[in-house]
């Protein structure tokens, strides 16, 4: 290959470097992969019975509850994404406003959460799709065939281009919303119709501490963060999205907006068709469960459907979006640099949507034939939410440090960007704290091997990459003055307003 010194002397200007396709996207559609990456169905289909007898059918005002902290994350995202706009995101954001070492330790959780988090419907995916075909959902070669069908198409879509990978998931997301509403209106209309079997909907159901003051709210709202995890996704994809500094953000909010709205529908319309006690009976299969007390079996079909696409457009979102955090990182050379290449044909990151699809699939093949590795598997995803609460809690952090100077300048700087994303990070640390208390042993385990092997990766970026990103100066924005939005100049140009701290 030709030395680009070489080149330069010849009198022709070396190729510029493959880059990500530039206003590909819009806030719909990045608004439908959030929501995706939070996965509607499954969230609800897995934590549905779990819920109800956690809150004592109190569940509806927790999910609500527990939307404001994350619309004030969502917020502090938003803000961070007008002052730096790059897939990096929470890793490039926390490591230039706090600490490097932070920011890298913020990425892998970042990775090790979205891997983690799209393996676990994966792994549960073969049974539902089982179910609409009406076939046995035990055996292990078919669930193997299945899940590792839908990774392998998942990939393909995602390296042939974002266009193609929001408009399937623009299409997936439709059918899936519309399903899981219709069954939770029809859920509503059954129980308050008081039908026969249906648990009756009383003022409980609309108090935090639920039917006879019998929920706890730690538990309701430990359930109620593990829903919500995922919305973020809308970040990851910011330098394809129109407006990239502005668009992503609101696509973030509108996606936690939106999901609030289905969860709480959807636990409301659907926790009182059955008696807690039948509920309870079915909780692994709740809603497909639900659904065939509502309409029979082939309704029960429908809801399995709906379950297939929101496992399968979580995959997808979880390869797009892991990929695009692995080569923001790997731009920085905190990660092997051909994980940074991007393709000149599809303008995605191939090789990085390669090695995220790959790990995929060999941990599905373990997880389904293996019992010893799937009891392990298992701990470690129950550990997603943690570690999705804490680098929303480090990113919310990275905001309030960057956006410090601005807390002083008048009172509602003060509220937006210092009161209320403080109360945000001391919930989500409450939540943390509570989940710890109550972790069995594997768990505490598990959550300290993705820690230690974070640090282990960070020493290897540190002292054999030697990624300049560690020698990075603390930035902090400067401005106090009021402007249409913060980083943004009137017109919607970027501020470049930025101190430098030593």
């Amino acid at each position: 290959m030709a030395d680009h010194s070489a080149v330069a002397a010849a009198g022709v200007a070396p190729a510029p470097a493959a880059r990500l396709e530039p206003d590909a996207i819009g806030a719909a559609q990045d608004t439908v992969i959030g929501m995706a990456s939070a996965a509607p169905a499954v969230s609800v289909g897995l934590t549905l019975a779990a819920l109800a007898a956690a809150t004592a059918y109190a569940g509806g005002p927790i999910i609500i509850l527990t939307a404001v902290p994350m619309l004030i994350i969502a917020n502090s995202y938003r803000r961070l994404n007008l002052w730096n706009a790059n897939c990096g995101a929470s890793f490039e954001w926390v490591g230039r406003a706090i600490n490097p070492y932070l920011g890298f330790l913020t990425g892998w959780l970042m990775i090790t959460g979205s891997i983690i988090g799209t393996l676990g419907p994966v792994v549960v995916l073969g049974p539902s799709v089982l179910a609409v075909f009406g076939a046995s959902s035990t055996s292990t070669w078919p669930n193997i065939a299945i899940g590792t069908a839908v990774v392998l198409v998942m990939l393909v879509i995602a390296i042939l281009g974002i266009r193609l990978t929001a408009r399937t998931q623009v299409g997936m997301g439709l059918v899936e919303y519309v399903i899981l509403i219709g069954f939770a209106i029809a859920g509503l209309v059954v129980v308050l119709g008081h039908h026969h079997g249906t648990f009756p909907i009383t003022r409980g159901w609309f108090s935090l501490r639920g039917i006879g003051g019998h929920g706890s709210l730690a538990a309701g709202f430990l359930i109620a963060v593990f829903m919500y995890t995922g919305w973020d996704g809308t970040i990851y994809v910011n330098e394809e999205v129109k407006h990239r500094r502005t668009n992503p953000g609101r696509a973030a909010i509108m996606a936690v907006a939106f999901i609030a709205i289905i969860f709480t529908v959807s636990q409301v319309g659907l926790q009182g068709v059955v008696s807690p006690a039948r509920l309870q009976a079915n909780a692994p299969s709740a809603l497909v469960y639900v659904a065939g007390v509502l309409g029979g079996g082939g309704w029960a079909k429908v809801m399995a459907l709906s379950l297939a696409l929101s496992v399968i457009a979580s995959t997808g979102c979880g390869i797009v979006l892991t990929a695009r955090m692995i080569y923001g990182m790997a731009s920085h050379r905190v990660l092997p640099e051909f994980l940074a290449n991007v393709s000149r044909r599809f303008a995605t990151p191939v090789a990085a949507s390669v090695v995220v699809g790959l790990i995929l699939i060999v941990v599905t093949w373990l997880y389904l034939l293996t019992s010893s590795v799937a009891n392990a598997f298992t701990q470690v995803i129950a550990v997603t939410g943690l570690l999705y609460a804490t680098f929303y809690i480090l990113t919310a952090l990275a905001a309030i440090t960057y956006y410090r100077r601005r807390v002083f300048s008048s009172a509602w700087d003060a509220l937006i960007l210092g009161i209320l994303p403080i109360a945000a990070v001391g919930f989500l640390g409450w939540v943390l704290v509570k989940s710890l208390q109550t972790a069995p042993a594997s768990q505490i385990w598990s959550l300290a091997g993705i820690t230690g092997a974070g640090v282990i990766l960070m020493l290897c970026a540190r002292f054999i990459l030697r990624s300049p990103f560690f020698h990075i100066q603390r930035e902090s924005d400067t401005s106090r003055d009021a402007a249409p939005g913060i980083g943004e100049l009137p017109g919607g140009r970027p501020s470049r307003r930025v101190r430098r701290d030593s």
